[in-house]
């Protein structure tokens, strides 16, 4: 008894620090913004208490003409971008470095480089490569006589949203790279012999053999990559100097500068607690749509 007790100590011990961290910094501000969603405040004086009347304005009157739902479906489209590009390639990149090529750490690490740097520093260099005036993009569009493809990249409607979101893209490949090149490497070569002694090609060897037995991971990495998306932040501000168009608005800034450069505590606040509630319900369906997934597959 006495040593069941003194591991209950230990568990208190080692998961309270995690617990108060998560309380204060994650679920009080939650509580504060749907609080502060609920008063009609600058974010200085006396707020006026209006209940859900904000929710109604932002979600079903637009009363201020912000196109909250575009930049909602600009967060759908990083969505799609990461699950479609960003887990495709890494696991890609994942399976060549699990099988074991020449050079197997270095690129590993080459790979992952662009995980650990800032980004504020990946959407600085960006901004250099795509400046329509001495950026790199158009000088080898230039170079290569393809002048009429060069643009203002960040600021041309069709072409600015894609730019803003395919640094995020780059960026996290390495991320999942990652997690799925763990997984690889946990199989037994075992079954990779026997797989080859049978005469299973490469992509029986993917389709049967890998990719079943390393889904669990393959299913995180769609969570991250989506929840991520649906948070994304720094990235469109930096890249736009804090000043994004309409094009390239996402929830995030939207939220920012309803809040800090319109003074619209309240109504900003809308918009934190909608994105609070939107990674929950996606959370939700991907978890649905897995167990789904499973229990029709057996």
């Amino acid at each position: 008894m006495q040593q069941v007790f003194g591991n209950k100590k230990a568990i208190v011990v080692f998961v309270l620090p995690a617990l108060l961290l998560f309380i204060f910094v994650g679920f009080i501000p939650i509580i504060q913004s749907v609080y502060y969603s609920m008063l009609d405040w600058d974010g200085i004086g006396n707020g006026k208490f209006v209940g859900f009347a904000l929710y109604k304005d932002l979600l079903i009157n637009d009363t201020y003409d912000l196109q909250f739902f575009h930049s909602v479906w600009n967060t759908f489209y990083l969505a799609i971008l990461s699950v479609c590009l960003q887990i495709p390639f890494a696991f890609i990149l994942a399976f060549i470095l699990g099988r074991g090529i020449k050079g197997e750490k270095f690129y590993r690490t080459l790979f992952f480089i662009p995980v650990t740097i800032s980004s504020a520093v990946i959407g600085l260099m960006f901004l250099s490569i795509l400046n329509p005036n001495y950026g790199l993009l158009n000088a080898i569009l230039e170079s290569l006589g393809l002048g009429a493809w060069e643009r203002d990249w960040l600021t041309d409607e069709k072409t600015a949203l894609s730019s803003i979101m395919l640094p995020a893209v780059w960026q996290w490949v390495g991320y999942y790279m990652l997690l799925m090149y763990a997984a690889i490497k946990g199989i037994s070569e075992e079954i990779f012999d026997a797989v080859k002694i049978d005469g299973a090609s490469i992509w029986h060897t993917l389709f049967s053999i890998v990719i079943p037995l390393i889904t669990p991971i393959i299913k995180v990495c769609v969570v991250f990559a989506v929840i991520g998306s649906l948070k994304f932040f720094d990235l469109t501000y930096i890249m736009t100097n804090g000043n994004s168009l309409p094009v390239t608005d996402v929830p995030s800034t939207l939220m920012y500068s309803t809040i800090f450069k319109r003074n619209m505590f309240g109504y900003g606040s809308v918009m934190a607690v909608f994105m609070v509630v939107e990674c929950l319900v996606f959370y939700y369906v991907l978890q649905r749509l897995f167990r789904t997934r499973e229990e029709g597959g057996r």
